[in-house]
């Protein structure tokens, strides 16, 4: 009995606040299903996770290696190592043809510690911040974390998956918002904004009071047209990108903002007391990996391959619609045909075919019961291997 008592007591003393009573990030749940199968003896072919097949560029590599030679690994500036903060300006420079101030850009453990720094700066709790749907899960995920409401707009095809203006503001009339996020090329559905389009959402935007978030992490791999950049269209935009996918250094946890200037020191404050500052070790790496450019382009090719192999491959075995990829390395493809229940689809998925894949429901919680999001970032050999066992699955 006073065991009982005991542990009620503990339970209550330690219980989880509310803020941390947010869903799963589902790929994560779906990599350890895999892994399971794996260490089982189990061969699955992994297309549940944005992860590159190739590592990070082999200058990144050599710097690193020369940075852990000479022997010191340290602190740094909060808002990051000057000249990668640098080097990173004038890759808007020669990438998009315009100028911002390395004294604009911040340097973040990823794009993920970039919403953090990004939410916590522009938001208090309780405002609602629009998200698109389809998109990110953790957008939603870290809103609700620090107290402020994502309000989801659905996309739909006749916008081909992409925030409007007129939608957004018809939200804001409903009841005001105080932000917006939007990525292009997008998560999950690889769909991207052209320059008008970008330009007149945040046009519309900030004409309305709204602070704009443009997530920018899959730039570099686009198909269809160059993506833009919010930074070259409004210098009151947060731009948020990273080393993880283009430049293939998802372990590296390295990535950067572009934020208005008078967010640089209240951002760099939230740095000083978050993580004090981005590892050294990848900021270095970081820095060298713009000099393999030539070798990500090789591997941006590859991507190109496997998406052909895929949109050609996965409608001879069933699966016909999908949305347009325009970029990243996405294909979200509808599965209502075969299920109403993308959960379920994914699962038997990878226990029968051993493909994993992530089931749309993270992404979409209005729609994504009948979508599946496919990553075609491994190799063309796999994809190939992939469409084979998913057309003998599904007979």
């Amino acid at each position: 009995m006073h065991d009982a008592t005991l542990r009620n007591r503990l339970g209550q003393w330690l219980a989880p606040s509310r803020r941390s009573d947010v869903p799963p990030f589902m790929v994560m749940d779906v990599m350890a299903a895999a892994a399971r199968i794996e260490a089982a003896g189990g061969h699955v072919i992994h297309m549940e996770v944005g992860q590159p097949a190739a590592g990070a560029p082999r200058t990144a590599i050599a710097a690193a290696h020369a940075a852990l030679k000479a022997g010191r690994i340290d602190y740094t500036s909060a808002l990051g190592i000057p000249s990668l903060r640098e080097r990173i300006a004038r890759h808007y420079r020669d990438a998009h043809g315009c100028d911002v101030s390395p004294d604009r850009i911040v340097v973040t453990t990823g794009s993920s510690g970039g919403f953090i720094l990004a939410f916590l700066s522009m938001f208090e709790p309780g405002d609602r911040v629009a998200v698109t749907v389809p998109g990110y899960p953790p957008y939603r995920h870290i809103l609700t974390a620090l107290g402020c409401e994502p309000v989801l707009i659905e996309t739909t095809n006749d916008t081909r998956h992409a925030l409007t203006g007129e939608a957004l503001l018809a939200a804001h009339r409903k009841a005001p918002l105080k932000g917006v996020l939007v990525g292009s090329p997008a998560n999950p559905t690889g769909t991207m904004m052209s320059r008008e389009a970008l330009a007149g959402l945040i046009t519309a935007a900030e004409d309305a009071g709204i602070r704009f978030i443009s997530d920018e992490i899959y730039h570099g791999l686009d198909y269809a047209f160059p993506a833009v950049t919010a930074a070259a269209l409004s210098e009151h935009a947060l731009v948020i990108n990273s080393f993880s996918k283009y430049f293939c250094m998802t372990g590296w946890r390295v990535g950067w903002m572009v934020v208005p200037e008078i967010l640089v020191r209240p951002i760099e404050r939230l740095q000083q007391n978050l993580s004090i500052s981005v590892p050294s070790l990848s900021q270095i790496a970081a820095e060298a990996a713009f000099d393999g450019a030539a070798e990500m382009e090789a591997i941006k090719h590859g991507y190109q391959e496997n998406r052909r192999i895929l949109i050609e491959g996965l409608p001879k075995a069933g699966l016909s619609k999908f949305l347009p990829a325009d970029g990243a390395f996405y294909l979200y493809a509808d599965v209502s045909n075969f299920t109403s229940d993308s959960f379920e689809f994914a699962k038997q998925m990878l226990e029968q075919a051993r493909v994993a894949a992530t089931p749309g429901v993270d992404f979409d919680p209005l729609h994504g019961r009948s979508f599946i999001r496919f990553s075609y970032a491994r190799s063309p050999e796999e994809m190939r291997e992939a469409v084979d066992r998913i057309a003998h699955w599904l007979k």
